[in-house]
């Protein structure tokens, strides 16, 4: 196909394509003439993942550039490969001085969670670091017995986990693998939250709602009578 046609099947405008190309994201197409590229499926899976790592994954052109040399690597497996995009979507927290004394405190905190349930996780890996930061913020607004129900969120974590990869083995290309990666953590997180309100309106309902249900009911009851 041409760039045209490979621009309408993406969405991807041509001069964006064309920068792609610049960039080392995307490989220039088989030249058929001095001026004329054909285009192949991969040219469309790829500007795929390029579109679901910058739109949805919130990468850089920097960032994107390494995740593809890491999917064109056929030597880097697959844990390493999938790492390599989530690492990069993990979110950084500002505002929270590296010598605050409550945020060594709370390292030290997710240290022990990560050694306690046994994960296969570096303790100073960026994820690590973004616990231990939104932990030490809700310390330095009075809500350090949060961390009292850290292990309820873990389990809760874990399950999540196994379901995001269990959707993520569906895929068999490399560049599906990792768009599923990218889509499934932006979005995914945004679905999770989502249930987690939902959840929260029923549990609160559940524990502080009921009494008063029940005493409105009985006040009504009472007019009625």
């Amino acid at each position: 196909m041409r760039i045209g046609e490979l621009s309408r099947r993406t969405g991807v405008s041509v001069p964006t394509i064309k920068f792609y190309v610049r960039e080392g994201l995307l490989p220039a197409g088989r030249l058929t003439s001095p001026n004329q590229a054909a285009y192949e499926e991969t040219h469309v899976r790829r500007l795929r993942l390029i579109r679901a790592l910058i739109d949805v994954g919130g990468l850089s052109v920097a960032a994107v550039r390494e995740v593809i040399e890491a999917v064109d690597d056929p030597g880097r497996p697959v844990h390493d490969l999938l790492g390599e995009a989530a690492v990069r979507m993990v979110p950084r927290y500002g505002g929270q001085p590296a010598e605050d004394e409550g945020l060594d405190e709370a390292r030290e905190q997710v240290a022990a969670l990560i050694r306690e349930r046994g994960w296969r996780v570096f303790p100073g890996s960026p994820a690590a670091e973004a616990l231990a930061v939104a932990l030490a913020a809700l310390g330095s607004v009075g809500h350090e017995r949060f961390g009292e129900v850290l292990g309820a969120y873990a389990d809760a974590a874990e399950r999540v986990a196994e379901a995001d990869l269990a959707y993520v083995a569906h895929h068999v290309a490399r560049e599906e693998l990792v768009e599923s990666v990218a889509v499934g953590t932006v979005l995914g997180d945004a679905l999770f939250a989502a249930l987690r309100r939902l959840a929260q309106i029923d549990a609160s309902d559940r524990l502080f709602g009921g009494k008063e249900e029940q005493e409105d009911k009985e006040e009504q009851d009472e007019k009625g009578e």
